[in-house]
């Protein structure tokens, strides 16, 4: 439907943009807009929409970033143990402080009241105990468990309001339950259908969690990395732990508010986002950040400031839900948030390369980056460039904002398409093995010229290998574009 003029894409915010995909972005040409708006994930949520839905609007999202020579990452979001409440015989209802309320798995499907609903995890009531809290909708709505009476669930209303489709249990409650489901199971085998780039896995507990789900994403085929979503309080007292065996890494703000409570949530975020910088975990900030646009066209100044906030404390991106996945303005949501974006990064001080002197390396990649973010801030250089076989190095850059754009050239549509999540790196289809190696160089240059990357007289920094395998870069060159 276009044909891409990369000048298009050339003002994007350095902080990546992931959107989840739904029945707003179905209609022709709203993923080419998004895309353009500066859309780098689509996220692929799990928890809604049947799998011949989702590999539909995958295969869609994947043809508009090939019509538009783009590279678009793909988020398979697990579930996770979420039950889902069952229907009521007439319509939704609306539950009122103080009464009671049943939930029960036996309970017929299509017949749920004020009184008693239904749902589809049949070991709820051995998963629970009196004093146990459910959360529906993020924490809209409160119950705690008064009693387990055979398959009955017997509840008191603590905040009352209309009911979800979602049933999140808390505390102890949540702990009993696996972080795996049958149904995360099927869905990893999808994703590696899809060939995703990411799969997050929700709920996690502790890092056997995570090492259960690699294993499983790797016997059904799949190279996708593994981003843990941070939603369950016990997750908080293992922080380290637990992104040191992720690949990334999201700040799932929604369960985790319900979890630790809203007084707690800043700090953690914060926390989360600082602790994944310093691990070289790519972080994903989502939930509610353009809440309010999915029915109106423009933003609250409180979510002005949310999306700004977390941009200046370093969050590689911002994620949007129900704005993009039902919303009436998913193309002006990715717009407004896109400029938010660029905003707040105007409002950072660069990070000072000083505090680099005290690091050491034990990989040359480790070291040239390191060097390379040093030099291209005290020589003042336009970009950094490097040629990248696995995206290692791109990451590594990526980990100090100093606002100089870094470049990715990858010949690897996977590479490129992981490289996607990193902040301030925007990836490049570039074919180094076709090339004499001593022209190498001059070609990169020239590329990025051609696509309005560079210009010449700019002064930029390039990391490159000797060897053209992962994690064998060890050159670094200060160059003048011809």
């Amino acid at each position: 439907m276009y044909d891409h003029d990369p000048q298009l894409t050339l003002n994007q915010p350095l902080t990546k943009i992931v959107a989840t995909l739904g029945p707003a972005t179905d209609a022709p040409g709203v993923l080419d807009d998004m895309l353009l708006a500066g859309l780098d994930v689509i996220r692929i949520n799990c928890s809604h929409g049947n799998a011949e839905q989702l590999r539909e609007r995958t295969a869609a999202a994947r043809r508009a970033a090939d019509r538009l020579r783009m590279d678009v990452a793909v988020l398979v979001d697990l579930q996770g143990p979420k039950i889902r409440i069952e229907r009521f015989r007439d319509g939704q209802i609306v539950l009122v402080d103080g009464a009671e309320f049943s939930i029960d798995p036996a309970h017929p499907p299509t017949e749920g009241d004020h009184t008693v609903v239904g749902c589809s995890y049949a070991d709820l009531p051995r998963d629970l105990e009196p004093g146990d809290t459910l959360m529906v909708g993020d924490g809209a709505v409160i119950l705690e468990v008064l009693t387990v009476e055979g398959t009955r669930v017997r509840c008191r209303v603590v905040a009352g309001g209309e009911l979800d489709i979602g049933l999140v249990l808390v505390g102890e409650g949540g702990r009993r339950q696996p972080a795996l489901t049958d149904k995360d199971k099927a869905d990893i085998q999808l994703a590696a259908e899809l060939d995703a780039d990411y799969v997050a896995l929700s709920f996690a507990r502790n890092v056997d969690d995570l090492a259960e789900t690699r294993e499983l994403i790797r016997q059904a085929g799949s190279q996708a990395a593994l981003l843990v979503k941070i939603e369950r309080a016990e997750a908080i007292g293992q922080l380290e732990s637990i992104l040191a065996a992720a690949d990334a890494v999201m700040v799932a703000r929604g369960d985790l508010g319900v979890e630790i409570g809203d007084a707690e949530l800043p700090g953690v975020q914060k926390r989360i986002i600082a602790l994944a910088r310093d691990l070289n975990k790519p972080c994903i900030t989502a939930t509610q950040m353009m809440e309010s646009m999915i029915d109106r066209p423009t933003p609250t100044r409180a979510e002005v400031l949310d999306v700004a906030n977390a941009v200046m404390d370093g969050t590689d991106a911002v994620m949007l839900s129900a704005e993009t996945a039902v919303g009436d303005y998913p193309v002006e949501t990715i717009e407004t948030i896109a400029r938010i974006c660029k905003g707040a990064e105007r409002q950072i001080v660069p990070e000072r390369a000083s505090a680099l002197h005290g690091s050491h390396f034990e990989r040359a990649d480790e070291a040239i980056a390191m060097a390379a973010i040093f030099a291209a801030r005290h020589a003042g250089a336009d970009a950094t460039i490097t040629l990248t076989e696995s995206g290692n190095t791109a990451l590594l850059l990526s980990r100090s904002i100093t606002g100089i754009p870094i470049y990715a050239l990858s010949s690897h549509a996977r590479t490129r398409r992981r490289i996607a999540l990193y902040r301030g790196v925007r990836p490049v289809a570039f074919d180094s093995d076709r090339r004499p190696y001593d022209q190498v160089v001059d070609d990169a240059l020239n590329a990025l010229k051609e696509e309005g990357l560079l210009q010449s007289g700019q002064r930029v920094m390039l990391t490159k290998g000797d060897h053209r395998t992962a994690g064998a870069t060890n050159t670094l060159k200060f160059l003048v574009v011809p």
